[in-house]
């Protein structure tokens, strides 16, 4: 394989010879452990530098000199899908990241793995998760940090989107994380290396995320690894605005000399139409030059070069720092990315701080201590369903839950044609079967173990049920609305009032919400949630008996799951679909959360005052 590219000097051209003959290059690529074995070399290279034993389905990078059980600082965990070397893994290190969780190539890494990163690494003063803003890495690690927050640990998460290649985006899509998400990692590395308190650094943090844009161009397609080079780009084109996942740019162009791409770049960048990043003329920034792949040193350095004086001159910028190299690449893409961070004297000092990441770069002297130590687990929880038991007796309450779980999972299980039905006018069609999954085992784990008279642990279990069968974005936004109410129910009374299931219900909304980006009007689930919870919410605080209060808050689910025949999709799949075929169809998910919700109320209705 071949894959040579220069700039004509003197023309500054970006002229590629593309001696590309490229198949499947070489073999170590066709190896399905490429990111285990890349994980194996690099803490070979590094003596800094660990990971946990438990690949194939965890792959954790952690600082060797680090333990959840003394360390004394906040941990900053970051990661992502792998392809993107020497991101994340070659950022961990003191005054960066504490761990590195890795995803299969362009694949987020598992809820699984980020807990056992944060079990890893996190002590009493909590740990940072900086998540470049894709929707597989924010439902992750959102359900990870949930999980975590259950088990004790203080988390904050921050999410990066420093793209600045396409207009402003509708919906909850957002902007990508792109390269400049590494000098937020170094930002807030050297922040905690400083001492400072989890809200601290979230908050240096955030607003790190906030300065930075980024945008890329491209000369070739990456190749995934043991598969053919897609010909998407002919001879003599390039490729503007791209993600770092092979995914099409915003325009494909004829290639143009250097300073012409670098002058527009920084333009899209620096647009006051846009104001993605608060730089103006007179402000200090930072640029890094990103190299995607396979761009010679030479070439980005060129880049640079193109860049200061035209961000001096033409944008009347103080450039107080450069770093120019190859961060957060995409396989190999021959191409390369800048991003512009405003600056002032506390950046500047975070960046400039001693950092021994490996990548950023730092030496590789010191010991070399064992290369992998065992996964932890979970101390305060049981490891196993085994451990959980179903009461032999059921309390008044108990019984309450056991029949509101048995009617909620029977209507979804019944409504599952009908889900698919109306999904396949509006998405991907397996709405119903994906639900009656997550139904039919909350079923038959409830018959085997749920504890039933503890309310919380038997929410947190039917997370566990709901993620152990259901795929996609409907279980891992179930999972999260599980997980939220066990946190919130863990500390109520026994047995849990009407008032504290509202309040947990209120809680299981929010985190939906954070972590999937929806609110009302989105056409989701969240519209026959949030009415429900609202109505019940009023209902309570009005002294209405419990039971006619979730009755009414019930028929509040089903009018809002309704009116999502009426609402413009901003979230899943459905935002593809014309507004016409979806004012004829009521959103699959919203139907399916009012149908449970319904009767579970029903339910608890029937059999409240029971005795």
């Amino acid at each position: 394989m071949a894959n040579l590219f220069f700039f004509q000097s003197s023309k500054s051209f970006m002229s590629i010879a593309f001696l590309i003959q490229k198949t499947v290059p070489f073999c170590f690529h066709c190896n399905a452990d490429v990111v285990t074995e890349f994980i194996e070399g690099l803490v070979e290279t590094y003596p800094g530098l660990q990971y946990l034993d438990g690949f194939p389905l965890v792959k954790v990078v952690i600082r060797s000199d680090v333990s959840s059980s003394t360390y004394e600082k906040v941990a900053i965990i970051s990661g992502g899908g792998s392809g993107h070397e020497p991101a994340h893994a070659g950022f961990v290190g003191e005054g960066m990241l504490t761990a590195a969780i890795c995803g299969d190539v362009f694949a987020s890494p598992t809820v699984d793995a980020i807990l056992a990163g944060i079990r890893a690494v996190t002590g009493p003063k909590g740990c940072l998760l900086i998540v470049k803003n894709y929707t597989g890495d924010r439902l992750n690690f959102g359900l990870a940090a949930e999980q975590a927050k259950s088990e004790g640990f203080e988390v904050e998460m921050v999410i990066v989107g420093d793209d600045c290649a396409l207009p402003p985006p509708r919906g909850v899509a957002g902007r990508r994380g792109l390269a400049g998400t590494i000098l937020v990692h170094k930002i807030a590395g050297a922040a905690a290396a400083a001492g400072l308190s989890l809200l601290d650094v979230a908050a240096e943090a955030k607003h790190a995320s906030e300065m930075v844009g980024t945008m890329g161009v491209a000369l070739s397609v990456c190749t995934l690894p043991g598969q053919v080079t897609p010909d998407r780009l002919g001879p003599g084109k390039m490729e503007l605005g791209l993600g770092i996942h092979g995914e099409p740019g915003a325009a494909v162009t004829d290639l143009l000399p250097v300073d012409v791409v670098v002058a527009h770049v920084l333009k899209q960048i620096l647009s006051t139409e846009t104001n993605y990043v608060p730089i103006t003329r007179g402000n200090r920034v930072i640029l890094m030059i990103n190299g995607l792949g396979a761009t010679p040193l030479m070439e980005l350095m060129i880049a640079a070069g193109k860049a200061v004086p035209i961000m001096q001159l033409d944008h009347g910028l103080a450039v107080d720092r450069v770093y120019t190299g190859s961060f957060m690449t995409s396989l190999d893409m021959a191409g390369f990315s800048i991003s512009i961070m405003k600056a002032d004297q506390k950046i500047l000092q975070r960046l400039d701080a001693p950092t021994r990441a490996p990548s950023w770069p730092v030496g590789v002297e010191g010991d070399r201590p064992p290369a992998k130590i065992p996964v932890p687990i979970p101390v305060s929880r049981p490891t196993n369903n085994e451990e959980l038991s179903r009461p032999q007796q059921l309390t008044h309450q108990g019984r309450i839950l056991e029949l509101a779980i048995e009617a909620a999972v029977s209507s979804v299980i019944e409504l599952r044609d009908s889900l698919n039905e109306w999904d396949s006018r509006v998405g991907d069609g397996d709405c119903g079967s994906t639900m009656f999954k997550g139904a039919a085992a909350i079923l038959d784990d409830m018959k085997k173990y749920y504890p039933l008279n503890d309310a919380a642990e038997t929410v947190n279990e039917m997370g566990s049920s709901i993620q152990r069968v259901m795929g996609g974005t409907s279980g891992i936004l179930y999972n999260i609305f599980c997980k939220a109410a066990y946190a919130k129910l863990k500390t109520s009374s026994k047995p849990v009032t009407a008032k504290e299931w509202a309040d947990a219900l209120e809680a299981s909304i929010a985190a939906v919400s954070k972590y999937g980006g929806a609110s009302a009007g989105y056409r989701t689930i969240l519209d026959a949630l949030i009415p429900a919870c609202q109505v019940l919410q009023e209902r309570l605080n009005a002294g209405d008996d419990p039971s006619t209060a979730f009755v009414l808050s019930a028929e509040a689910a089903r009018a809002g799951a309704e009116s999502t025949k009426d609402m413009q999709a901003q979230a899943g799949r459905s935002t593809y679909v014309p507004s016409d075929i979806l004012a004829s169809v009521p959103d699959p998910g919203a139907m399916a959360a009012a149908s449970w919700y319904s009767a579970a109320a029903l339910a608890v209705k029937d059999n409240y005052n029971s005795t």
